[in-house]
Formats: structure tokens, C-alpha cells, sequence
């Protein structure tokens, strides 16, 4: 046979959907690694200030924002889900509602939150303790950035839609806004206005406004207006509001149990002494990042999960997760190879501080079976939310947390050990991944039965 009557075919089953699974996942990718690099850039303008104190002040707030937040990106993953099913039922009404509903609730949680701004400030900056004055710019900048909650819970409403809708270029462009105009404000405020701390707090809420009014724009071109008042009359269903909250709560469970696991781990760092705490946050900045890339395949897989199951392609699910799988894999193995072959590099990026970068060594090669079980939990997780199966997902979140980490942290606490204190965290994923995967089979057979 001639070479010219050669030719590589996909099957079909994969060919069908791999370039939208590549579309969708390079602009979740993309829109989700814009977080931490805005961050960075955050802290390099506050940074280079004269007074230090500015930038510890702002470290401090940030806290409770990030802890906060990255609990409330619940609305992206249900409202994504949500949506995504609509979407492959062609059910026009069911994805306004998917939107309706989501805001609904985001602008309640936003509400109470403003509401209790004074409350959680206090609390919060009682567990965070720090010098009166780095305390007090910290209070300035969390005084500052509340107020952008509203516009934080929307856009996670928003990206959610838009992704569950497959409108790729919407998300980018409000990660763009958002991201962007968050560091020309930086500029202003920090840098040219001298404002501080609160110049930070500032910068970051006219940013997420401003990405919020993109994101609206974005909505009122992609809305199918004629079924809005079908929609507005089955909006306040209490049985559906129901199914909404009860979705969300428990996604947030899920959210809530990742981000303690890693605050514990971190609290518990802490006690065995600030070299430890140290290199075991630069270990952690490995994992944000690659745990950051890898959840935009497993946003990727949640909605052509969803979209699938709407349009009844059951027998895609399995292909879908097999490429989620090895693609999330592939990206953790760079992650975690590059930073065990070469760690002087790597984490001489993050620290001048010699003996401190080489005592990370020590520990480096935690984060090859800690990113690879992440990678696959993830997906896993991608799967289970994309059929809004909330129950299994919350479920096994807690068993991950009680049977997992909980034991071995405690045994790493008791005996000051850090080795096993990165074993916790690698039996938290391990636990999440195999809870999760004996339920795929039972998931995937209910469905093809047409249960």
C-alpha cells in the first residue's frame, strides 16, 4: 500500500467533540491562570513601595478574599452545569432560568455579605493576626474591596453561563477586563495616586465592575429575549428554586472542604516553625498553579458532560473523560517534573533566600503524586457536577476530608513530621479520586439505561 492511502482517523466517538474540548479548554485555561498572575502583579506595584508595610497590610486582607471567594466560585460550576444541560436540550427557557436563578441567589449571598461586612472584618482580622499598623492597612484594603462582592458573585454567574453556552470568546474577554484594567488601576492608585492599600482594594472593585458591565453586554447579545416572559413566570417556582439551592450548597460543600483542607495544612505548617511554613508555601505555589490550569479541563469537562447529557450522547461520556484525564495529567507531570528536576531554579524564582530554597528539596517530591491525584479527582469532579449529581460530589468531598486528611494531619501535627503533613494532603486527592471513580461506572450505566 502507498503511503498516499495512509491516513490517521480518530474514531468517531473522539473526533466528534475534540476540537470544541480543545476550544473550550485553552480559554478556561487561559481565563483561570489570569487570577494568579494578576495577583502577582498586585503584589509586585505594592511591592516596590517604599513603606513594606503596605504590601503586608494588603497580603493580610487578601486572605479572607481568597478564602471567601474561592469557596463562593460554587455559582461558576452550577450555574456552567445548569446551563449546559439547557443548552443540549435546546431548552431556551430552562437557560434563562439557569441565569435568573443563579443571579438570584449570588445577589442574596452578596447582600448578606455586605450586610455583615463589620462582623466579618472583625473576625476575621482576630484570626489573622498581625502589628496594629500592617493590621490597619489591611482593614483599609478589606474596607475597600467588599463592596465589588456583588460584581465578584455575578461574574461567576456569568463566566458559568457563558461557558455552559460555549461563548469562548465572552469569557476571555471578561477575564481580560477584569485582569487587565485591575493592573492599569494598580498603576493609578498605588503607584501614581499614592493611595495605599486601599488604592488596591479600589483598583480591584472598579475592575470587577467594569468586567461585570462586559459581561452584561455579552449577556443582552446572547439572550433569547422572546421566551423571557415564559421564563419570568416560572422563575420564583419554589420546587425549582429548591433544586437550585440545594445544587449549589452542595458544590459548596465540595469548595469549602478543598480550601480548610488546604488552610489546616497551612495553620499546621505554621506550628512546626516558620522554615516550615515557608518552604511549605512555596511548595504550595506549584500546586495553585497547576491546580489552576487543571481545573479549566475539568470546567471543560463539566460542560460537554452537561451539554451531552442534554442531548442524550451518553456514549461520549467515557471517551470525553478518558481525553480530560490524560490531557489534566500531562499538564500536572510538567508541573511537578520541572519542579523536581530542577528545584533551585524553580524556587529560586520565588526566594533569594539560599537556605531556604534547598531545604525545599527535601520535600519536592510530594508534588508528583499529589498534582497527578489532583489531576484525576478533578476530572472526576468535572464529570460528576457536568450531570449535577451534587449528593455523590459533596459526599465524597467529606469522606476525603474525615477518612483521608484529617487522620494523617493529626499524626503529622502530634509528631512534628512534614513528610507526613504532605502525605495528608496526597491521601485527601487519593481519597477524593477513588471515592469518586468507583461511582463513575454506576453514574455512566444509569444513564445508558435510561434511568
Amino acid at each position: 500500500m502507498s503511503s498516499s492511502n495512509i491516513s490517521f482517523r480518530l474514531p468517531s466517538r473522539y473526533s466528534s467533540f475534540l476540537p470544541r474540548f480543545y476550544r473550550l479548554a485553552s480559554v478556561s485555561i487561559l481565563s483561570n491562570m489570569m487570577v494568579p498572575l494578576a495577583g502577582i502583579v498586585d503584589t509586585a506595584f505594592l511591592g516596590h513601595l517604599a513603606d513594606i508595610r503596605y504590601l503586608a497590610g494588603v497580603i493580610l486582607g487578601s486572605i479572607l478574599f481568597d478564602y471567601l471567594y474561592r469557596i463562593l466560585k460554587f455559582f461558576r460550576n452550577s450555574t456552567n452545569a445548569t446551563t449546559a444541560q439547557a443548552e443540549g436540550n435546546g431548552d431556551q427557557k430552562e437557560i434563562i432560568l439557569a441565569l435568573l436563578r443563579s443571579s438570584l441567589v449570588a445577589l442574596a449571598i452578596a447582600l448578606i455579605i455586605l450586610i455583615l461586612q463589620y462582623p466579618i472584618q472583625k473576625f476575621g482580622f482576630t484570626i489573622l493576626a498581625g502589628s496594629a499598623d500592617v493590621e490597619a492597612l489591611g482593614i483599609d484594603y478589606f474596607n475597600a474591596r467588599i463592596w465589588g462582592a456583588p460584581a465578584v458573585l455575578l461574574n461567576f454567574v456569568l463566566i458559568g453561563w457563558f461557558l455552559g453556552r460555549e461563548k469562548n470568546f465572552l469569557v476571555l474577554l471578561i477575564s481580560l477586563v477584569g485582569n487587565g484594567l485591575n493592573v492599569v488601576f494598580d498603576y493609578l492608585m498605588i503607584y501614581k495616586w499614592g493611595w495605599g492599600s486601599s488604592g488596591a482594594g479600589f483598583a480591584t472593585v472598579i475592575s470587577q465592575y467594569l468586567a461585570l458591565f462586559v459581561g452584561l453586554v455579552g449577556v443582552s447579545l446572547n439572550f433569547p429575549w422572546k421566551v423571557l416572559p415564559g421564563a419570568l413566570k416560572d422563575l420564583f417556582d419554589l420546587q425549582a428554586l429548591k433544586a437550585t439551592i440545594v445544587f449549589n450548597s452542595n458544590i459548596l460543600i465540595r469548595f469549602l472542604a478543598l480550601i480548610s483542607t488546604y488552610s489546616i495544612f497551612t495553620n499546621l505548617s505554621a506550628a512546626m516553625g516558620n522554615e516550615v511554613v515557608t518552604e511549605n508555601g512555596l511548595l504550595l505555589q506549584i500546586v495553585l498553579l497547576s491546580q489552576f490550569t487543571v481545573n479549566g479541563i475539568g470546567l471543560t469537562t463539566q460542560s460537554l458532560i452537561g451539554n451531552f447529557k442534554g442531548e442524550g450522547k451518553t456514549q461520549q461520556m467515557i471517551p470525553l473523560l478518558q481525553v480530560s484525564v490524560l490531557n489534566s495529567l500531562l499538564i500536572a507531570s510538567i508541573f511537578a517534573s520541572i519542579s523536581v528536576l530542577f528545584p533551585q531554579t524553580v524556587f529560586g524564582l520565588f526566594t533569594n533566600h539560599n537556605d531556604i530554597s534547598q531545604s525545599v528539596v527535601n520535600y519536592r517530591d510530594w508534588l508528583l503524586p499529589l498534582l497527578i491525584c489532583c489531576a484525576i479527582a478533578f476530572m472526576f469532579e468535572g464529570y460528576t457536577i457536568g450531570l449535577k449529581e451534587g449528593a455523590r460530589l459533596r459526599n465524597s468531598a467529606l469522606i476525603a476530608v474525615c477518612l483521608g486528611f484529617a487522620p494523617v494531619a493529626g499524626m503529622a501535627w502530634y509528631l512534628q513530621n512534614n513528610h507526613l503533613l504532605w502525605l495528608s494532603l496526597v491521601s485527601y486527592m487519593a481519597t477524593l479520586m477513588v471515592s469518586l471513580g468507583v461511582q463513575i461506572p454506576k453514574m455512566q450505566s444509569k444513564l445508558e439505561s435510561g434511568m
